[in-house]
């Protein structure tokens, strides 16, 4: 087993999950692969389950039935690897838009650098995108101005999917007080860390628009990402996320 374990949820990602599968695999240091599937209809998981053959002992896969959220999906797999012995837990998407290569900066910042958090930002030097329309990088520039406005929480991505946390760092949030399933979870879950002192940094990447399968924003989501972000702000007024 390794010590580094990367998540991916997916709903119809069949264009993609052999081939990130085999790239997180092939890279130089060795991560293991949860996959949460919500009842993709393409056939998501069925592929995942002929790729277990070949990567057995590396590549898990947790099946649930139909769209429950992105982050009860991440919910669900910090609390399988805390099961585990995991010193090293990733968030990613399943379509290339984050690059796996940059799993390796993100693990050498937590693991050599000794910090709790490495977000893989696009809006600290360096970082940027390719192909987005420029609608979706203002609306993604304007939430992330607006959840600093609001949160004081001093992240310039806060809204980034793409992460590595230190064990510890997920043992300590009550990850049953985590509120939010869609837009606003990543959100939450940074403020949380936040406010529980964890140290943060934010390397640069590239965010590349997905080539195979479809978008999964959507009207609800920004909207929860709206008002989500003002009842972090007033919830933390009476208590904090530190499990007890």
């Amino acid at each position: 087993m390794s010590d580094s374990l990367v998540i991916i949820p997916t709903y119809n990602e069949l264009g993609n999950i052999e081939k990130m599968v085999r790239k997180v695999f092939s890279l130089p240091h060795a991560f293991d692969l949860l996959i949460i599937d919500d009842g993709s209809p393409d056939g998501t998981a069925q592929k995942v389950k002929d790729l277990q053959i070949e990567f057995a002992q590396r590549l898990f896969l947790i099946q649930r039935s139909g769209k429950q959220g992105l982050g009860t999906a991440y919910i669900a797999g910090f609390k399988w690897a805390l099961e585990r012995t995991y010193q090293f837990i990733f968030e990613m998407d399943c379509d290339f838009s984050h690059s796996p290569d940059d799993l390796i900066r993100l693990h050498k910042e937590c693991a050599t650098n000794n910090f709790d958090i490495a977000i893989g930002s696009r809006y600290v030097p360096g970082g940027g995108f390719v192909n987005w329309p420029k609608d979706r990088i203002r609306l993604s520039k304007n939430a992330s101005r607006y959840v600093n406005l609001v949160t004081w929480i001093g992240i310039k991505d806060p809204t980034a999917g793409f992460i590595c946390y230190k064990r510890k760092v997920l043992e300590t949030i009550d990850l049953d007080r985590i509120q939010f399933v869609g837009y606003a979870f990543q959100i939450e879950m940074k403020f949380a860390a936040r406010k529980l002192g964890f140290r943060f940094i934010e390397v640069p990447i590239i965010f590349t628009e997905r080539v195979e399968g479809i978008s999964k924003m959507s009207r609800n989501i920004i909207k929860e990402g709206i008002l989500g972000v003002l009842k972090i702000q007033w919830n933390s007024y009476f208590s904090n996320y530190r499990k007890k």
